[in-house]
């Protein structure tokens, strides 16, 4: 297996106060700050003002979903036509952003996360994902709390631009912590068509 090359926030990338750029156009990380006491800690995890201000200034909210995955469970990779703001609750992951849009300058592009939410930490930490990004979740300390708001409703988007990528797929070759036996993927998931076959078909 590959060494994974984890993103790293500094201050070059930085776009407005915790809101940092990435190698892919249109993904964004967030950081936000915890309010820690002897009861636990207190933070806002979803600021649309602020991600209107830096971000896309047309973006609202509409529907919040969460999905919790065990160790070992893998979902992905999952294109839709929405823009989403994503925090992961509780638990550790690898998140892995894929670009799959074939007009972007940074198609097929790849950023890896692992986003660990430790109690103790300073700072939570967020993506915004921008419409028809890939994005693809593996628990490796689970039980992972995945809270995902997003500025379409589910039953009111067009389900004909829902698309699913193989997350064994040859061209991306994504790392994942875990071997392909070992991990739980749905029956969806594993029907998913490649990158190749995703060409073809647009």
């Amino acid at each position: 297996m590959q060494q994974i090359s984890y993103y790293q926030a500094d201050d070059k990338m930085m776009l407005s106060n915790n809101i940092y750029r990435t190698e892919i156009d249109g993904l964004f990380y967030l950081r936000y700050v915890k309010n820690i006491d002897d009861r636990g800690f207190f933070a806002q995890t979803m600021e649309v003002k602020q991600i209107r201000q830096a971000i896309n200034p047309d973006f609202q909210i509409k529907q919040v979903n969460l999905s919790v995955s065990k160790s070992k469970v893998l979902r992905g990779i999952h294109a839709e036509n929405w823009n989403k703001l994503v925090t992961v609750l509780s638990g550790q992951a690898q998140l892995v952003i894929a670009d799959i849009r074939q007009d972007s300058p940074t198609y097929k592009k790849l950023v890896y996360f692992n986003i660990n939410a430790n109690e103790q930490s300073d700072f939570g930490e967020s993506l915004y994902i921008s419409a028809k990004l890939g994005n693809s979740i593996c628990a490796i300390n689970g039980p992972v709390h995945y809270l995902y708001g997003v500025d379409q409703s589910y039953q009111e988007r067009n389900k004909d631009d829902d698309q699913a990528i193989s997350v064994f797929d040859p061209d991306l070759n994504i790392q994942w912590p875990f071997s392909r036996d070992e991990l739980i993927i749905s029956q969806r998931d594993l029907n998913s068509i490649n990158l190749l076959e995703y060409e073809k078909k647009d």
